[in-house]
């Protein structure tokens, strides 16, 4: 199978072309032969015209690459080795959703035939790959797992708005049904991954592995949130005691914010689905989980009270919302929970305008019912800097007093950006 891709005699296909498929597939592009397949035509389309509908990848990235984008399932079948990167979202009750991961399951086993080969990429809770995935690769294909063909997971390592840790930069984590599926995935995704890889004894540990790399991120930025609301209390800067208590060697450097998007704020939910499986209640996760879903809220009560403190009547108050994408120089939009802070202020009857120079006010509007201002105006009585793009790093005082309606005005730097910037006027931070 390695010799028979790598000398272009067969070819590799990426199912799924989001922010994690399409660079996987333009990076094994540049050395082998590929077909991108992904359900979207219109998707297809502008990636066939060199455009990343993520905004993630530069037309350049599309320069010297041997790959075929189809949204047909049929122009996928002279593939041999299948990656499949599709979503894995959760539902409103916070409950895994594996519609995209089955339907895309369904799609490749559909053309699968003896000796292929699938590497699955999307987080899952362990056991998704073989107990879920894997019966459904069955079922379409009539054939039978490891004597017909062979499955691997390796977790997806794509950090959106990272230029610096890319796909070939990151050592992968590869793990296979058996040795010589794992000797065989290894050396497919050494074509790409300078670093090399890791090979995991079993499925389910890549699968854990995966889980918890978010798990652990999730866990460590609720703590420093529920530091921030107590230290609030406190009127102590949570961003002082963070750069006092970085001073020891070992000290851990997370920082409070609002956690969205599809990775941190949604894999724990499916590490404590499965936990509850096995009877078992994830009470550290939950409670992380609690406190970062609940940010957006306190975010919003905290800048409430201090316009009220002010003097002001809260119905009518203008409020400037500035970002709205789940984290800086994206344009990724998913799970924001700047959405949270916008719903929460407006339950108040206030008026807000939400601005943001990378998201796109049609998607905000299509996702989330409200649309983004075409450019920033005044008089307002609060400000809420929300996301911490470039474009907002350099911006001082005189600048947001110019768009305040008074002395009065507030500030709230969600991310701690203006820290000892802000000196004639009222300021608030995490």
């Amino acid at each position: 199978m390695y010799d028979k891709i790598i000398n272009k005699e067969v070819k590799l296909a990426v199912i799924g072309l989001g922010y994690v498929g399409l660079p996987i597939a333009l990076a094994f592009a540049r050395k082998i032969k590929v077909i991108g397949f992904d359900i979207n035509e219109e998707r297809v389309e502008m990636m066939r015209q060199g455009v990343d509908p993520s905004n993630e990848l530069d037309s350049s990235d599309f320069d010297n690459c041997d790959i075929q984008f189809t949204a047909n399932p049929e122009e996928v079948r002279e593939a041999t080795f299948f990656i499949v990167a599709v979503p894995t979202p959760i539902n409103e009750f916070n409950q895994p959703d594996l519609r995209p991961l089955l339907g895309a399951s369904g799609t490749v086993g559909k053309l699968l035939k003896k000796g292929d080969y699938v590497a699955f990429e999307s987080t899952v809770y362990p056991g998704c790959t073989e107990d879920d995935c894997i019966p459904v690769l069955e079922k379409e294909s009539g054939l039978k797992y490891i004597e017909d063909f062979k499955v691997g997971y390796s977790p997806e390592r794509i950090n959106p708005g990272d230029k610096e840790h890319t796909i070939t930069k990151i050592l992968k984590v590869v793990s296979g049904c058996d040795e010589e599926s794992l000797d065989v995935i290894s050396k497919v995704y050494e074509i790409i991954v300078e670093p090399g890889v890791h090979k995991a004894p079993t499925i389910k540990v890549a699968e854990a592995a995966k889980i918890i790399e978010n798990t652990q991120r999730d866990v460590n930025i609720a703590l420093m949130n529920e530091l921030s609301i107590i230290f609030s209390r406190m009127d102590i800067n949570t961003y002082d005691v963070l750069e006092a208590a970085g001073t020891k060697w070992n000290f851990l450097r997370f920082f409070p914010g609002l956690v969205g998007g599809h990775c941190i704020g949604v894999d724990p939910y499916y590490l404590t689905h499965k936990a509850e499986a096995f009877g078992y209640h994830a009470k550290i996760i939950n409670s992380g989980r609690y406190v970062n879903d609940s940010m957006g809220f306190y975010v919003a009560k905290q800048t409430v009270k201090r316009v009220l403190a002010t003097g002001k009547n809260i119905s009518g108050s203008r409020i400037l919302v500035m970002g709205a994408t789940f984290k800086e120089d994206v344009s990724d939009i998913r799970n924001s929970k700047v959405v949270d802070v916008v719903k929460e202020l407006r339950s108040y009857s206030t008026v807000v305008e939400v601005v943001d120079p990378h998201a796109s006010s049609e998607e905000m509007e299509h996702e989330y019912g409200f649309g983004l201002e075409p450019e920033i105006g005044t008089n307002y009585d609060a400000i809420v800097v929300a996301v911490n793009h470039h474009e907002y790093t350099q911006l001082d005082e005189a600048y947001f007093r110019s768009i305040l309606s008074d002395d009065a005005g507030i500030i709230v730097d969600i991310k701690g950006i203006y820290k000892g910037k802000i000196n004639n006027l009222t300021y608030l931070s995490l």
